[in-house]
């Protein structure tokens, strides 16, 4: 790895201080290889990643109270689906808890906004990822009006007292935005428009929500500063290099996962004792 990487995936990635109108979309902080070198890298670390996400799921498997849980934020066609594909799909599915928020059903609109959130935190032993999360209260609630000014203003501070309530006990945060140029994203939209296999993810209303990029920037530049937190930090990816964006969580969710430092569970049983006996049968 040390062939690639210039410093740790977090370190070159979090978002302290970071200003996104200065984002350079197509950089690729940390990272000094090729598209190619970076795919087979891809690769090599998705193998390492699954290996430390099964000894999580087996330290679950044996009560162990502690999981992971990466956040996924950006626009359409920022890639979130991408990762969910081609990074989590690297690991053993049983050890996933994955939840995808779009609009709030009615019974949703029911409750207090962490209520669908809390419905799906994962489990003890599990990686937990969500697509699109409770930021979306203080992102597309904030651009569209969606509720007052003072109730979306109050959301901060509450979501930074819920994820402090998480950490307590025992879920490690990951929580990755992502960024595309608008021409990337005009590109990436043409796409789905141009090809067959592409329509299901096409919503008209991607297109609207082009007109309300300034005050997106100025919505995630907010969570940035205002949720970015010595316990559960941003980390901000630029996704123009689909490859790269995948590597970069690839990264972080491995020094999560070895911060935990995690062992293979002792056995409830002698296995040597256990051998003989199959043996013998």
């Amino acid at each position: 790895m040390a062939e690639y990487w210039k410093e740790p995936a977090r370190r070159a990635l979090r978002a302290d201080g970071l200003r996104i109108a200065d984002l350079d979309t197509s950089a690729r902080p940390g990272f000094h290889g090729d598209k190619a070198g970076g795919k087979r890298l891809l690769v090599e670390r998705g193998r390492v990643l699954a290996g430390e996400q099964e000894k999580l799921y087996a330290n679950g498997r044996s009560g162990d109270r502690r999981s992971v849980l990466l956040v996924l934020q950006g626009m359409d066609t920022a890639g979130k689906g991408g990762i969910v594909r081609h990074v989590i799909g690297s690991v053993d599915p049983q050890g996933v808890d994955h939840a995808a928020f779009g609009v709030p059903t009615e019974e949703e609109k029911q409750h207090h906004f962490l209520w669908r959130i809390r419905r799906a935190l994962p489990r003890g032993g599990q990686l937990g990822v969500f697509d699109r999360s409770h930021y979306e209260d203080v992102l597309v609630a904030r651009v569209h009006g969606l509720v007052p000014e003072e109730v979306w203003q109050g959301r901060y501070e509450e979501i930074n007292r819920f994820e402090r309530e998480l950490v307590d006990n025992g879920t490690t945060l990951v929580k990755v935005a992502l960024f595309v140029s608008l021409d990337e994203q005009k590109a990436r939209l043409r796409e789905r428009l141009q090809r067959p296999d592409k329509y299901w993810k096409f919503s008209p209303g991607d297109i609207d929500e082009r007109a309300y990029w300034p005050a997106y920037q100025d919505a995630y530049q907010a969570i940035l500063d205002r949720n970015g937190t010595e316990y559960a930090p941003w980390y901000v990816i630029p996704a123009d290099a689909k490859w790269y964006a995948r590597l970069a969580v690839t990264e972080l969710l491995i020094e999560a996962l070895r911060d935990l430092d995690l062992s293979w569970p002792a056995p409830t049983f002698d296995p040597a004792a256990e051998l003989r006996r199959l043996e013998r049968s």
